[in-house]
């Protein structure tokens, strides 16, 4: 299928004046936008900025606040709650990150749960907040129910992403994780269905339990568990960690992004880290230079070409993407379009 390059700097603009035009504040709009477009730049697509028409349905519906700002708790000297008030979750979440990020400054360690949020995003956006301040990190939330805990048949945990990361050494590049505890993430069969294309088989069962190749029966159906009783446990934790020790909604009872049926409940779970805490700074960047380059000079197995560190080729595709614009196929930059003319906004810029 035929792509359409956007800059960047336009898809950025773009998504502002939608959120700007449904009454979401300028500063809001602007982190929104950074973590919708920061996707679409990794690669990540099933994150990026097709993902607006679902934000605008949900505050259309009134299960969404445009207008909600996210307060902040003090808990501990080290322990601190964000509550979103059922708002965007990518502002929650970023304040969470950047407080963390201040507690651990002084105290070496800085814990923030969120409450009553929505859907933040690309994990990775927030771990990279904390690598470009120097700190280690750990991205938890929860969500809504797409996967069936081990041995049961039925929607119960959700898709709830696991990141975290840590700066590089001086010659190389950061630790960045971000992962589904399921074989992929929920996005990719919305993305999926989005391009009118089919999903790898594994990824997913019908509503009779049948693997299934078709996207809109796949999000009818679950998805699977990645590892077995492995990655249903791993979703099993993300809501202890987000949802239960937070305050939000947990087992089963998150709305999900593409739901109208009410607000989103849901919780997040961040940590940030001083590197130095017991080797020096430069030690530990010596020692993460180490590791990089023993992880991409391994031993290749036979037919890999390269071996890449967790993050690096996301890093590569934005790099690529910086240079040459995002790719959007028609029928994304069309339904994009149509919000824009809904709400009386110029179109999207696309690349002669």
């Amino acid at each position: 299928m035929a792509t359409l390059r956007v800059r960047h700097q336009d898809a950025h603009e773009f998504v502002v004046n939608l959120l700007k035009a449904s009454g979401v504040s300028a500063s809001h709009a602007a982190i929104v936008a950074q973590g919708l477009v920061e996707a679409d730049l990794r690669g990540v697509d099933s994150h990026g900025i097709n993902r607006i028409p679902s934000y605008l349905a949900r505050i259309r519906a009134g299960v969404l606040d445009p207008k909600a700002e996210p307060t902040l708790t003090q808990v501990t000297p080290v322990v601190a709650q964000v509550n979103a008030h059922n708002g965007f979750g990518s502002p929650a979440a970023h304040l969470a990150m950047s407080t963390a990020c201040t507690i651990a400054s002084t105290f070496g360690i800085g814990l923030v749960s969120v409450k009553h949020s929505n859907h933040f995003g690309m994990s990775a956006w927030l771990v990279r907040q904390a690598v470009d301040r120097g700190m280690m990190s750990l991205v938890f939330t929860n969500s809504s129910p797409a996967l069936p805990v081990w041995g049961g048949k039925s929607q119960l945990m959700g898709v709830s992403p696991i990141a975290c990361g840590a700066p590089g050494g001086n010659d190389s590049r950061p630790f960045i994780l971000d992962m589904a505890p399921s074989v992929a993430a929920r996005g990719k069969i919305h993305k999926a269905l989005r391009r009118g294309e089919k999903i790898p088989k594994g990824w997913a069962l019908d509503a009779e339990g049948r693997e299934t190749e078709d996207p809109a029966e796949a999000l009818k159906g679950v998805m699977l568990p990645m590892g077995g009783p492995k990655g249903s446990a791993l979703a099993v934790m993300m809501d202890v960690f987000s949802g239960v020790m937070s305050g939000s909604a947990f087992a089963g009872g998150v709305v999900g992004p593409y739901d109208l049926k009410g607000p989103g409940g849901v919780g997040h779970f961040i940590v940030a880290i001083k590197p130095d805490l017991f080797v020096s700074l430069e030690e530990f960047r010596e020692r993460m230079g180490i590791l990089y380059k023993k992880v991409v000079e391994s031993d290749r197995a036979e037919g890999v070409e390269r071996i890449y560190f967790p993050g690096e080729i996301e890093q590569l595709t934005e790099e690529e993407r910086l240079k040459d614009g995002i790719p959007y196929v028609q029928d994304e930059v069309d339904a994009l379009n149509a919000e824009a003319d809904n709400l009386q906004v110029p179109r999207l810029k696309v690349l002669a």
